[in-house]
Parts: structure tokens; C-alpha cells; sequence
């Protein structure tokens, strides 16, 4: 392969640069609040879960005593 210069890896950059479709500030904050909804959401049911299963533990634990 032919190795380029430091100035035609720069122009190449430049130029896929302008092919990016960069998303909107709306599009930005939708995307954002969604993440952190989700975030929530799974904090939630993962919490939920391992409340449920040291429930389950504590009781099978509890049966032995």
C-alpha cells in the first residue's frame, strides 16, 4: 500500500467529514432523555429482581435454621 501524507490524510479527512450526517439538537436531546429513560427503566426492573431473588434466598436460607 502507498503511504500518504500527513496533508492528503488531512485533505481525506476533511472530505468524509462532510459526508457525516450530523443529527439535529432535537434529534439530540430525544435521543438523550430516551437513553436516561431506559436507564431508569432497567435500573428498575434490575433492582426489582434482585430484591426478589434475596427474598427467595433469605427464605430458603431461613428454612435450614
Amino acid at each position: 500500500m502507498a503511504k500518504t501524507s500527513p496533508a492528503e490524510f488531512v485533505r481525506q479527512v476533511r472530505q468524509e467529514v462532510t459526508k457525516v450526517s450530523w443529527p439535529t439538537r432535537k434529534e439530540t436531546s430525544v435521543t438523550t432523555v430516551m437513553v436516561f429513560v431506559m436507564v431508569f427503566v432497567a435500573a428498575t426492573f434490575f433492582f426489582t429482581v434482585d430484591q426478589l431473588l434475596s427474598q427467595g434466598v433469605r427464605w430458603i436460607l431461613s428454612l435450614g435454621a
